[in-house]
């Protein structure tokens, strides 16, 4: 293989210099000048800082520096050892950060354990920290994308100056990369070359499958007979082992942790790690830099509630004063009943995944539930309609593919559940974007239909020629857009000679629809309206 090298420098920060700072500098003021160590490397050698950030050989990917690499073969991944790339000579620098984060960084790595011999990644019973917070932005600044937090045309409309973090951007689609990209990297080594090991078939799984293959972590992931061939294909596509076992998510559960203990990997499931918050909490301090003056963030709840905690534990050390508030859906108040218990609940059953995800999921650790009592100010909760509404809203005003996960948040202002935010500046987590596209169908023509703008309605009419045309001559005089229609004669219960027409049309709005209806009423008076 050619020669390679592997870039590190010796960086001296001040205690004034940010971490948060994700712009191209020439020569950072705030820097001390840096020593040389006991090898003597030249100047020269080092890379300057802004190189750190730089491609020279290629464009710059998601974050990434140069071109991706290539995704791993599965059937070498047993020979995956460090020598396929420290072979031959080798130049290091040492990148150390001499301030009061070194150390931060340092209590984020001791929380991954330490012996390959373990096969799960245990909760810590330790709350993390605004520092912890901020070691992890400056980690992950060039892994993940800084997505925007911009002004929504939605904002007339409910009264409330709203500003959506599009996370939905990420490049698997999912606000999770935060959390898995910092867990990851904290890695011990000997652990990264072994692999790692995941069972599920929700965002988590492919945040680990993308970023652990960017990173050069053999990954396997096992989804049970029942995952979608759309979510195995993407999660192959991103350079994991995808195998499929069991016809329930236990089953995969139970095969991964065999695997593990049998081969040496390391078992990750999403759990409320002190790593794992801090990575999701980096969501925080970009929305404080990126909006100004902010006097509300909402964000989603339900049993994964790990991205509302770690950023609360942002914002709250930032400004006190920003109402930090959580949604979840009625039909799984697993939040609200977990805090109201005092521990995560368990008894909560998930009659539909699909659409819901990881909102419906079970309360999964102890950290991220005294985080949420300690520092939310409100968790509230929507009806699975508003869910709809909010993710119709979401695609027409902001061009916004997102699932009931993303659209959650903006649910609680649609149903009218925060009235003290009129006219306040808001904040909303857009978190994932990954809707399957038979359901999101359904879910569309199901929020037509509660936005009032898709009616059915039925009319007796006499069957002679041209009364069918008079009846389409209203709709077009009313500009209402026939979507179907259907006739019956063969089991019609009123009088001989007659039909059953039975229309669907969409209409701009109630309004329309009440035009619609009153104006069809004054010539059929017995024309009967299908309620939703």
């Amino acid at each position: 293989m050619p020669q390679k090298e592997v870039g590190r420098s010796l960086l001296l920060l001040s205690p004034q210099c940010t971490l948060l700072n994700h712009g191209p500098c020439n020569k950072p003021r705030s820097c001390s000048t840096a020593k040389q160590d006991d090898n003597k490397i030249n100047k020269r050698d080092a890379p300057a800082i802004c190189d750190l950030h730089r491609c020279k050989d290629g464009p710059v990917r998601n974050g990434h520096i140069g071109q991706r690499p290539p995704s791993i073969n599965p059937e070498r991944l047993k020979d995956f050892v460090e020598e396929d790339y420290l072979n031959g000579d080798v130049k290091t620098w040492e990148m150390k950060i001499v301030s009061r984060n070194e150390e931060l960084l340092g209590d984020a790595l001791s929380l991954i354990p330490q012996s390959s011999t373990r096969t799960s990644q245990s909760s810590h019973n330790k709350l993390i920290r605004f520092e912890d917070i901020s070691a992890a932005a400056f980690k992950i600044q060039s892994g993940v994308q800084k997505t925007p937090c911009m002004y929504s045309r939605l904002s007339k409309q409910y009264g409330v100056d709203i500003y959506l973090k599009k996370e939905f951007l990420q490049y698997t689609g999912s606000v999770k990369e935060r959390g898995v990209l910092y867990l990851l990297t904290s890695l011990p080594q000997d652990q990264q070359r072994k692999g790692v090991i995941v069972a599920s078939d929700g965002n988590f799984s492919m945040a680990v499958a993308y970023h652990a293959s960017e990173l050069r972590i053999p990954v396997f992931v096992i989804m049970s007979t029942s995952t979608s061939p759309a979510r195995v294909k993407m999660c192959r596509e991103y350079g994991a082992m995808v195998i499929s076992y069991g016809t329930t998510a236990k089953d995969s559960q139970m095969h991964a942790r065999r695997l593990a203990q049998e081969n040496g990997y390391l078992y990750l499931e999403e759990e409320d790690s002190a790593v794992y918050l801090s990575g999701l909490g980096t969501v925080g301090l970009e929305m404080y830099e990126q909006v100004p003056k902010l006097d509300a963030v909402i964000f989603p709840a339900g049993g994964h509630c790990g991205l509302l905690a770690g950023s609360a534990a942002a914002l709250k050390h930032l400004n006190p004063h920003i109402s930090v508030i959580g949604v979840e859906s009625e039909s799984f108040p697993v939040l609200q009943q977990s805090l109201k218990a005092g521990h995560p609940a368990e008894d909560q059953a998930c009659s539909n995944h699909h659409f819901y995800g990881d909102v419906s999921g079970l309360c999964f650790g102890s950290n991220s539930l005294q985080l949420t009592g300690k520092l939310v100010d409100k968790v509230v909760a929507v009806r699975e309609e508003d869910i709809l509404v909010s993710m119709l809203r979401l695609l027409e005003y902001e061009r916004a593919t997102v699932d009931a996960e993303g659209a959650i948040g903006l649910a609680a202002l649609v149903a009218g559940k925060l009235p003290e935010l009129k006219g306040k500046r808001v904040a909303i987590v857009i978190c994932s974007g990954n809707v399957e596209l038979h359901l999101l169908q359904q879910c569309i023509a199901r929020a037509l239909t509660l936005d009032n703008r898709v009616c059915r309605f039925s009319l007796v009419l006499s069957d002679c020629p041209g009364d069918i045309s008079k009846l389409l001559e209203i709709l077009a005089r009313e500009e209402a857009r026939v979507l179907d229609i259907k006739q019956e004669r063969m089991f019609v219960t009123s009088e001989l000679f007659t039909v059953e027409v039975t229309c669907t049309v969409e209409t701009r709005d109630k309004m329309h629809t009440a035009q619609l209806r009153n104006a069809l009423l004054e010539r059929y008076p017995t024309a009967a309206w299908t309620e939703r």
